[in-house]
Order: structure tokens, then sequence, then C-alpha cells
């Protein structure tokens, strides 16, 4: 049987009018799970794994597998949709990929662009889903050949690639930006090591023996750290209504996003394969991606609709990018697939390069799935993006106690401890004086997402090679990556300082 007859089988089976509710139902919930900040895709979808066993209890197995699946898959890219939503109304980040859309997405709501935000993140993410998908459908073995060839001394350079590309997020000084990056990465070093046991900077403190949680860190820099600015400065701007304006992106706002999309799109569905880089990488490297190809980088930060369009394509497509290592290799690439693959083994359904074979039912019906649920999404957040984008015209005495319950509660989810939300005050204060310094917060956070990534490859490559360093040169992707990390940071550096001669030569 061809590719396309699989595919049509597949539709046949997700158009069935159960398997329609259960991808509305997942849908519905995923946004709702993107929308509120601590829940996240990998709670959401492991919260659900239960009831999936009581919905589908009369099924046989194949269909009941097929069910349980379109109804978590619902919730996994729901919630990538969902997350932009608080990032651009509230600058509070529903989960850790859509941290970058605060960067633009906040901007646009103060200068009462909220609803052009809104609709080119839902069009965006329409859109890299749906690309992501037909890639699903025709390239999902030959691309899972290609990751298999990425190692530890591969991903290693690559995540290493990432932190000096965050030079790009750091606004105008790189020096602020690469202190902020080792702060992350310092950050990101709380706790029991992996590999010896050893604790460390834990201080006795059993809290941290887990590490700092990653949400806790994100929503107390950006939406305390938000919370704290207006309280503490008497921000006068902010005391005003601000204006929603037009909801509808307007014609020039669908061409500046048109490329940001496409390579979003792209950029995030090869992130995605990769084992461990995931949907937030993905939607960083997007960022980084279309400013430094913008003509005019300093409008971002600004309020720029390709900050927004970018990064919330990006995260869409990484997600079902994630799908084919998970589908095709039987290896999760992040915790969300992870728990995904724990559901198909629930119902005895073994993912690997048999999966298509054995269980063409299940795999094809979960894709096609996946195209009904995208439509549905669309559907279901363009209506709604005026309710939406009404939130930023709350007066700030309703909307700062909102923001600060809603950061409190879902930080209080992911842990349910006191120390957690003692944490997150803290960052909101910190957040607030690193930003009123001019030190950008993106870097710490990427440090934070990346560290522990970076020491585990390292390690294992290190591990190969019997503790040989020049492993990372003389693997090709390696040494080709570490290259361009390093060009990353020097070209920059040459340009600055030809920029002085230049002036000191007019000056003479």
């Amino acid at each position: 049987m061809s590719t396309l007859q699989y595919l049509a089988d597949g539709f046949y089976i997700a158009m069935q009018w159960h398997n329609l509710l259960y991808a509305f139902i997942g849908v519905l919930i995923g946004t709702a799970v993107g929308v509120l900040p601590g829940i996240g895709p990998m709670s959401g979808v492991a919260l659900l794994m239960p009831v999936t066993a009581s919905l589908t209890s009369g099924m046989n197995a194949e269909q009941a597998a097929a069910s349980a699946l379109i109804l978590l898959a619902g919730v996994y890219y729901g919630a990538m949709y969902g997350g932009s939503t608080t990032s651009i109304l509230l600058n509070t980040p529903g989960e850790s990929s859509s941290v970058v859309t605060t960067l633009d997405g906040y901007q646009m709501a103060k200068q009462g662009r909220a609803g052009a935000a809104l609709s080119i993140a839902a069009i965006g993410s329409f859109v890299a889903g749906v690309f992501a998908l037909v890639a699903l459908v025709f390239l999902a073995q030959p691309l899972s050949d290609l990751a298999l060839e990425f190692g530890p001394a591969e991903y290693f350079s690559l995540m290493l690639l990432g932190l000096c590309a965050v030079s790009g997020l750091g606004g105008k000084s790189m020096t602020k930006a690469l202190i902020m990056t080792v702060f992350g990465l310092l950050l990101a070093t709380i706790g029991i090591d992996n590999v010896s046991g050893v604790a460390r900077f834990t201080y006795d403190i059993p809290y941290l023996y887990q590490g700092l949680e990653f949400l806790t860190i994100a929503v107390g820099l950006f939406a305390l750290g938000e919370v704290f600015k207006t309280i503490l400065e008497n921000d006068n701007s902010s005391k005003q209504l601000i204006k929603v304006g037009r909801i509808l992106p307007s014609a020039k706002d669908l061409k500046q996003s048109a490329a940001p999309i496409a390579r979003g799109s792209i950029l995030g569905f090869f992130v995605g394969l990769l084992p461990g880089a995931g949907a937030t990488l993905a939607s960083f490297f997007s960022y980084i991606l279309e400013k430094k190809w913008s003509k005019n980088p300093e409008r971002f930060g600004k309020g720029a609709i390709e900050g927004v369009a970018g990064p919330e394509s990006s995260n869409n497509a990484a997600s079902g990018g994630a799908m084919i290592p998970l589908l095709t290799l039987g290896i999760p690439g992040s915790g969300t697939t992870a728990i995904l693959m724990g559901a198909l083994l629930m119902y005895n359904v073994q993912p690997g390069p048999l999966l298509f074979t054995d269980h063409p039912q299940v795999a094809w019906g979960l894709i096609a799935s996946m195209f009904i649920g995208n439509l549905m999404l669309l559907a279901l957040n363009m209506p709604l993006v005026k309710v939406f984008a009404k939130i930023i015209e709350t007066p700030p005495h309703f909307l700062i106690p909102s923001i600060i319950a809603i950061s409190v509660f879902g930080v209080y989810a992911v842990q349910i401890t006191t120390f957690d939300l003692v944490l997150l005050v803290f960052c909101g204060l910190l957040g607030y004086f690193l930003s009123s310094n001019d030190f950008p917060l993106a870097p710490l956070v990427l440090g934070l997402v990346l560290g522990p990534m970076i020491e585990n490859n390292m390690r294992r490559a290190l591990t190969t090679s019997n503790g040989d360093f020049t492993i990372f040169l003389t693997k090709p992707l390696s040494l080709i990556f570490l290259g361009c990390a390093a060009l990353w940071l020097i070209i920059p550096l040459i340009l600055k300082g030809r920029g002085k001669e230049v002036v000191i030569n007019e000056e003479a």
C-alpha cells in the first residue's frame, strides 16, 4: 500500500464520531493547559493518561490505543497553541516554549496590537502544524535515519552553538547577554548530580535536591517582574487602560509574518526531530534567526510581529517533528513524547520501526487526527481572539492580582511546595532589578534550559572517548557547530571594532 492510501485509512479512523470528539476534547483541554502557567503539555498529558483507560474501556485494543493517542496528542499540540495567549497579554509564559513570545508579543499588546499578535500566533501555529504533519507523512523514515547520526558530541556542540547564539537576544550589550547566559548555566547546576550522586549548591536544603523548577524561574522573571515594575515604579502608562485595537492582522502584518512563519515552520520541524532539543530550543533559535535576518533588528523586543510569528510557528512545528523519533524509532525526543510513549506501551503498542507495519490503525489514525485537530484549533482560537484580547483592557488594579493568582496557582501546582512560592517572589524581584538595569532575561532562561543537556552530552561524549576532548573536533558535524559558535561570537566583535575605527577616521 502507498503512503497516501495509508493516510486515507488514517482519516477514515480519525473521522469516526468518537475520535472527532476525543480530538476536540484534547485540543480544548490543551489550549487551557497552555494558557495556565505551571501545568504545561507534559503535566496535562500525564494527568489525562489514566482517564483515557476508562474512556476507551469498551473498545478493542487497536481502537482503544488509537482513540487514547488522539486525545493525548490533542492536549500536546493544543498546549503549544494556548501558551502564547498569556505570554502576549500578561507577559506570563504559559509553558517554557512560550517564553520567547513575551519579548515582542507583550510589547505589541502594550501598543494596542494584542489582537494582531494573537491572530498571527494562531495562524502561524496552524501553518506550522500542517507543514510538520505533511513532512511527518513523507519524510519520517529518512529523517529518522539522519537523526541517528547525532551522537553526544554533536548534541554538545549544537547546544553550545545555541548558547553562543543567545548573544542575538542580548539587546545592545553582548557582555551582559553572556553574563546572563553564564548565570543561567550556574543555576542549572543546582541539585543532585545525575552521574556521581553528589549534591551541588544545595546547602542541605531538601527542596534544592531536584534543582530549580524551570517554570518557577520563568514565571517569576517575566510575569512577577512586570508586576513589581508596575507597583514599584508607579508606572502611569500601566494605569491607563490599554486599548486592544484591530483584532485581525493587517495586510502589512501578514506580509511581515509570512516569511518568519515559513522559516519557523522549517526550523522548528528539524529541531523537533532531534531528541532532547524540543520546542523551547526551537522557539529560541527561531527568534535569533529572525533577528539576525531582519534589516531592522533594533525593532525586536519593541513589538516586532516577526518576533511572535517565527517562535510561535517553530514551537508548533517542533511538536510535529518530535513525533518522528517517537513513532519510527521508539525514542522520545521530549518529556511529553516520553509520556505519549508510555501511553502506547500501556495499550501494548510498541513504538519503533515496526509500528507502521504492526499497528497501522494507531499510527496513521494519530497522524490524520493531528490534521483535523489543527483545523479545530484554528476554528476554536480565531473567534476567541477578541475575547482573549479584552483581557488587556482590564484595569491594572484588577489585572495585577489576576496575574499574581495565575502565577502562584501555576507554580504551586507543579511541585506543591511553599519553597517554590518564595523562589517565585525572589525571581520576580530579581527580574525587575535585571530588566531595570538592561540585563536581558532570555539568555538566563536558555542557559537554565540547555545547561543539563550540555553537561550530560559532554560527559557521554568524554566517556566514549576515554576523556579525550578532541572527540568534539574529530566529529565533522560537531566541528561545524563549534566553528559556527566561534564565528557567532567573533564576527560581531570584529564588526564593532571596525565601526570604532570608522568613527575615529571620520573625527580625524
